[in-house]
């Protein structure tokens, strides 16, 4: 029976050549999104779930308060103060491991040739292999970090350092002063990971005074920089933790201002598992993603097989009077109603098959663009694992099934008599059913375009936003740590060459986060008062202000004729209006304290976006204390730039002879910022786009089916003097219609959707209302063009053709 199902099958296909491709193309195209779409999103929910205890792992995280009780900071990692108390304090807790990272250069220490800046640098706890599923090539994992100045090698660190020979029990040299004895080889962790280390160093080397120190180890409450991590007792309530951790911190953190430590600082777990879609602080060790994201872009691959199954299903019911006809003949032979159904549904599984055997063909072909633009590792072989294949497999069962139901269920109904009689074709000519999916479609595809045409003006409207600096021809370097005296002779060096016009020395760079802060407090005589709103504090040198071009409000700069200014401050207007000030003027003068530097404010800036576009303006304030800084930006001119260059490389080398010569353009940095936003437009453009085609393949298909069956109307109206335009339009204003009605439908749909998503901006754009108008533009010069082709060729047709019979 199946044989014979699918033999007529392939005779039907084949009698409606065009129908049949305009069906394959259109659900090819929706399952390849599908399939797509569901790789990434297969991707996004499989992070660090190759861990065997990955259920049992949390991160704690630390959030800091204000005086007036609102969350300020929200770090992914924590003092190293906390790490012993943690473990005295909590031993029903099975592991507790930490990693801090590092940046630096490492060299063998007999050749000077082979010497890197290296990052993603990680100083480990030797129970980091209890906790995490590192494996092993070579070394004892119970053994491997237990020694100071031991260290584990990631195999393409330990390749690009020794080849193919094995460095186990070897030296390699860190910053150049540190000598550490390989232990072992670990293979990368994969992909899916929200930590990719390339070496892990014994964090019993810390204790040297050199890199942390043991009192700093036990005593520093502020450096909040290793990430730490809980392995729970299987079946632990974590909740059971968080409960006592404002105890834990009254007990064992410093009071600020007679404040006790769960006042100012909370403690938070995360499951390890949950960290890149669902941890998005102020500190990441890596990027993560956004489960937003993964359901935004499920719903649209589910919308897009969805169009692509509305096209299969208009057609069904377009063809739907002739294939009447067709159930009614063979109802009268003795064929049974299961065995149509079989028929009807099969036809559709099988179309579904071949468009199936196309997503897979362009899948694969798509699969390396894919991945550069995701910057993933996806595996065409990942559609053929167990979990996955299961689920493409239902997903294009349900596609044939829910393609094939209208014709399947409702045509094999009747009863053969009403068939034949005509009273059924009638009634199946009016199309109601074809309205509903044909609005339902092109609301899907509407409702696309306005959201990319959303996300496109809230980019542009980022990227061409004023920043208030200068952020062109600007070069970039880290790890610069001399004293104030040796940069004042590096920063005239630097200034010899006619195409460098500033150099300035600072704590951080714009489009770096502004996480520093020390506490702030405002002096009128004798007494002292705390600002409640955090403000952050960025320490830079004399130069700062004008090598990026930020513009003064009030006051002055930092000026080297004035001997005190090493204690003096520059805030921004948002931290005058935080401390409460009554204008800038008022401000300049002030006695001002921030942690333990006391002087006052001699200049107010004005508000410059020194973080993306996502923060809103923070209070900020400048001050000078040379031991912070650790980044150098110099200013050239755009005549010379590769000479420019090549002298600041020189000076870097006589200045940092163990520092590779690294640099980055700021106007780069700054766009990096916005990378997630325009993949974002990128794909949205790309999937509004699919569904319109789609649309308009069925739109298509259906016009061509109208113009059929009107065929003989047409003829009539010609001979009675219709005009071309009379006719094209008379066939393409029922389409109009339902484009329009599809319009009104979309319209408040997406602009709901997109002011949600505009909430994740601190700055964004209005709701363009005019967006509306070019979609309706679009699409309904887009349905004209479409239909306007058949209508056009039907109007143009001689009438005695389709009249001749009658």
């Amino acid at each position: 029976m199946l044989r014979n199902y699918l033999k007529i099958a392939f005779r039907s296909l084949l009698k409606h050549k065009g129908f049949t491709f305009i069906n394959i193309a259109g659900l090819s195209l929706g399952l390849t999104s599908f399939l797509v779409i569901a790789l990434y999103v297969q991707d996004e929910l499989g992070y660090d779930r190759f861990h065997q205890k990955a259920d049992r792992i949390y991160r704690v995280s630390r959030y800091f308060k204000s005086t007036d009780g609102q969350i300020s900071l929200r770090l992914g990692t924590v003092a190293p103060a906390f790490f012993p108390h943690f473990k005295n304090d909590f031993p029903e807790v099975e592991q507790i491991t930490r990693l801090l990272e590092y940046e630096g250069t490492m060299r063998l220490p007999d050749n000077l040739e082979k010497k890197y800046t290296e990052d993603k640098l990680f100083f480990a706890e030797d129970n980091v292999f209890k906790v995490f599923d590192f494996k092993l090539l070579e070394g004892n994992p119970d053994k491997a970090l237990s020694d100071p100045f031991t260290v584990v090698l990631s195999k393409p660190m330990a390749e690009k350092y020794f080849g193919n020979v094995s460095p186990v029990g070897k030296l390699i040299k860190f910053d150049s002063q540190y000598d550490f004895r390989i232990t072992g080889i670990f293979e990368p962790l994969p992909a899916q990971s929200h930590i990719h280390p390339n070496v892990l160093f014994s964090a019993a080397s810390l204790n040297d005074e050199r890199l942390y120190g043991a009192e700093g180890l036990r005593s520093d409450w502020g450096g909040n920089n290793f990430a730490t991590y809980f392995l729970l007792p299987a079946n632990y309530d974590p909740a059971k933790l968080e409960k006592a951790f404002p105890a834990f911190q009254d007990k064992h953190l410093p009071e600020h201002n007679g404040t006790k430590g769960s006042k100012y600082s909370e403690l938070h777990l995360t499951k390890v598992p949950d960290i890149h879609l669902y941890s998005h602080l102020d500190y990441e060790i890596e990027p993560g993603g956004d489960i937003k994201y993964v359901y935004i872009f499920s719903a649209i691959a589910l919308f897009i097989l969805l169009i692509a199954c509305i096209n299969y299903m208009n057609l069904a019911t377009a063809r739907s009077a002739s294939r009447a006809k067709e159930v009614g003949m063979r109802k009268a032979v003795g064929a049974l109603r299961q065995q149509l159904i079989g028929q009807f549904l099969s036809e559709s599984v099988l179309v579904t098959f071949f468009a199936l055997l196309l997503a897979l063909i362009a899948t694969a072909v798509l699969l390396p663009t894919l991945n550069d633009f995701t910057n993933k590792s996806l595996s065409f072989t990942q559609l053929f694992s167990g979990q996955f294949l299961l689920t493409a497999t239902l997903a294009v069962l349900l596609t044939g099934l829910a393609a094939g139901s209208y014709p399947a269920f409702f045509l094999t109904a009747y009863q053969p008599i009403q068939v034949l009689k005509g009273s059924i074709v009638n009634a199946l000519k009016n199309g109601k059913l074809r309205q509903v999916l044909v609005i339902t479609q092109f609301a899907i595809a509407c409702a696309l375009i306005i959201c990319t045409s959303v996300v496109y003006n809230q980019l542009d409207f980022m990227m061409n936003q004023k920043t208030g600096y200068k952020k062109e021809q600007i070069l970039v370097m880290s790890g610069v740590g001399s004293s104030a005296a040796d940069f004042e002779t590096l920063k005239q060096q630097l200034k010899q060459h006619s195409g460098i016009t500033n150099v300035t020395h600072s704590s951080r760079v714009p489009t770096i986060r502004l996480l520093d802060s020390m506490g702030a407090s405002v002096a009128k005589g004798d007494t002292t008062t705390p600002v409640s709103t955090e403000i952050k504090g960025l320490s830079t040198d004399y130069d700062f202000i004008n090598t990026y071009e930020i513009q003064l409000a009030a006051g002055r700069d930092f000026s080297r004729t004035f001997g005190a200014d090493t204690t003096n401050f520059i805030l921004n207007e948002a931290a005058i209006k935080a401390i409460g000030w009554k204008n800038n003027e008022a401000a300049i003068g002030q006695r001002f304290k921030y942690g333990n530097l006391d002087g006052q404010v001699v200049g107010v800036v004005k508000d410059f976006h020194f973080e993306s576009l996502h923060q809103k303006i923070a209070p900020m304030v400048m001050f000078m204390r040379p031991s912070w800084r650790s980044r150098l930006s110099v200013s050239a001119k755009t005549g010379d730039l590769p000479a420019a260059i090549a002298h600041v490389e020189k000076v870097w080398k006589q200045f940092f002879p163990n520092n590779p010569f690294e640099y980055t353009f700021l106007d780069e940095r700054f766009n990096d910022q916005y990378q997630a936003e325009q993949k974002q437009r990128t794909l949205f453009l790309i999937f509004a786009a699919i569904s319109i085609f789609i649309s308009c393949l069925g739109l298509f298909a259906l016009a061509t089916y109208t113009a059929e069956q009107r065929a003989k109307e047409i003829g009539i109206r010609k001979v009675l003097g219709a005009s071309v335009g009379s006719v094209v339009t008379l066939l393409s204003t029922d389409f109009i219609k339902l484009v329009v009605i599809a319009l009104l439908i979309a319209s408040p749909v997406a602009w709901y959707a997109m002011h949600l998503w505009l909430k994740d901006f601190a700055y964004r754009i209005d709701f363009p209302w005019w967006v509306l108008g070019v979609t309706a533009f679009l699409a309904v010069g887009i349905a004209f063009l479409t239909v306007s082709f058949q209508s056009i060729k039907a109007a143009l047709m001689n009438p005695v053709k389709s009249l001749k019979s009658e």
